[in-house]
């Protein structure tokens, strides 16, 4: 096919951040007619469960023990109220986040300051996924060593370069349904995969009880975990990354584009707040999904590890560890299990990543002019460049395994800010512009409240955690 041709084939299709009559659509009035209508939330899923939960929560769990398992409840589901919020906005205006973010004051030379701060975190898009395609290739180049040594930088940075062709293949097309069936399939597969992990850890000797689920899940925190606790609270459940990507995908499924532009009439209203009840259950959906994936991984920790007082793993060491320890005790086809389960949910999450992230970047540029993005021909073709240059980054810094520390540092402290700044616009947008008829009652606002609190005491104590950084550096 020609570009012409590609162009006018493309321009044929509905553009979903295009808000006209003509696309009005009724929304399903039983809940099991909604279920054929959700899928954002799978791409958020894939996202929310990668290093985070696979790595992270595995070595939390062997630091602490079942002690904190409760916690895993309460911090993805405490967030999940902003993460609404912000796609009932999204659903109601026709708006992808990054441009509501432009319009919360104040301004800085002539654009909202949380466009600046999103412009700044392209250093975190950048460098923030080198870690997760690294520790892919990793278990890949462990299960399948390419010249004779998995752990050699030949192997690993073959494997890198594999998954970088196959994360650009994919997405080239840029079609939402490809990013949601992609999504969905690995998802299932990987909360499978964390699920039989955790069952098949009965038949080895780190065999886990009803009763230390009991113990884990009464509210305690004990003496000198408070640290522990909050890194936890901060790494499970989406993020700010999450909840910004999730606008684009509810306006992509359509549902902004079926509820209709807002002309103030009752039909509308019902439209658009039948819905939201959609997105609602999706994100719900979504949030049971990754939280029993976070909390397999979890117990994988508190149960193999935790017991073993020399084992604290860290990073991709996590993998390593307890593949090696599968492998002793319930057989070679253990290990390899755990490993080809561990690539998969890493490599999802890059491959959920590569659109999300492509979608904002292209988002930020167009807020500074690079392009105007209500030309849907011209917003696909800055998309699919991006979408090309970002796994190659990432893979290139992956291959390189050493990220200076500064950048490291920097990073953290505008990830720390991006949590501040999301919760507070997310306020902003739903004051100022979200039609107070398609709200919720006082209940939600005040889980709202709370949830936005709760996002950012954390982005206060990670950004307080990485001052501390940076005086002990150049102390």
């Amino acid at each position: 096919m020609s570009a012409a041709e590609h162009e006018t084939t493309f321009a044929t299709r509905r553009d979903p951040y295009l808000l006209d009559q003509a696309h009005v659509q009724d929304p399903p009035e039983k809940f099991g007619q909604r279920l054929k209508f959700l899928g954002p939330g799978m791409i958020t899923s894939a996202a929310v469960v990668g290093s985070g939960e696979l790595l992270t929560a595995t070595a939390l769990g062997a630091k602490v023990g079942f002690m904190l398992f409760w916690l895993v409840l309460v911090s993805t589901f405490v967030k999940v109220w902003v993460q609404v919020e912000l796609a009932r906005w999204s659903i109601s205006t026709g708006k992808a986040a990054i441009t509501g973010y432009n319009q919360v004051p104040p301004r800085i030379a002539g654009r909202g300051w949380m466009a600046w701060l999103v412009l700044l975190m392209f250093l975190q898009f950048l460098i923030g996924q080198a870690g997760v395609i690294g520790g892919a290739a990793l278990a890949f180049s462990m299960l399948l060593p390419i010249g004779g040594d998995p752990f050699s930088a030949l192997s690993v940075g073959l494997w890198v370069a594999i998954l970088v062709v196959i994360a650009i293949a994919i997405h080239l097309a840029n079609r939402y349904e490809i990013v949601e069936n992609v999504s969905t399939v690995l998802v299932l597969l990987v909360t499978l995969f964390a699920v039989a992990m955790v069952f098949m850890v009965q038949f080895t000797e780190y065999s886990w009880s009803l009763g230390d689920l009991a113990d884990g899940l009464r509210f305690q925190v004990a003496a000198g975990a408070m640290g522990v606790a909050l890194a936890m609270f901060g790494m499970t459940g989406v993020g700010a990354g999450e909840i910004t990507a999730y606008t684009y995908w509810v306006v992509e499924k359509g549902y902004a584009a079926w509820s209709g532009p807002n002309d103030g009439s009752q039909a509308w209203v019902d439209r658009a707040r039948g819905w939201i009840r959609v997105m609602k259950v999706d994100a719900w959906v979504s949030w049971i999904i990754y939280t029993i994936s976070t909390m397999a991984f979890y117990m994988l920790g508190a149960a193999v590890l935790h017991p073993q007082p020399g084992l604290r793993p860290q990073g991709n060491e996590v993998m390593t560890v307890i593949s090696s320890i599968f492998e002793t005790t319930v057989g070679q086809w253990g290990g390899i299990l755990f490993l080809f389960g561990a690539g998969v949910a890493l490599f999802k999450t890059i491959l959920a990543n590569v659109p999300s992230l492509g979608r904002q970047v292209a988002n930020t540029l167009s807020v500074f002019g690079a392009f105007d993005w209500t030309n849907m021909v011209t917003r696909d073709k800055w998309m699919k460049l991006i979408m090309i240059v970002l796994p190659i980054t990432w893979g290139v810094l992956a291959v390189l395994a050493a990220n200076p520390l500064e950048l490291v540092i920097i990073a953290g402290i505008l990830n720390a800010l991006f949590l501040i700044g999301v919760a507070i616009c997310t306020i902003y947008l739903s004051r100022t512009q979200t039609d107070a008829r398609v709200k919720d009652g006082p209940f939600f606002a005040v889980m709202l409240v709370i949830s936005a609190i709760s996002i950012i005491a954390v982005g206060v104590l990670s950004f307080r955690d990485v001052w501390a950084q940076i005086i002990k550096l150049f102390s």
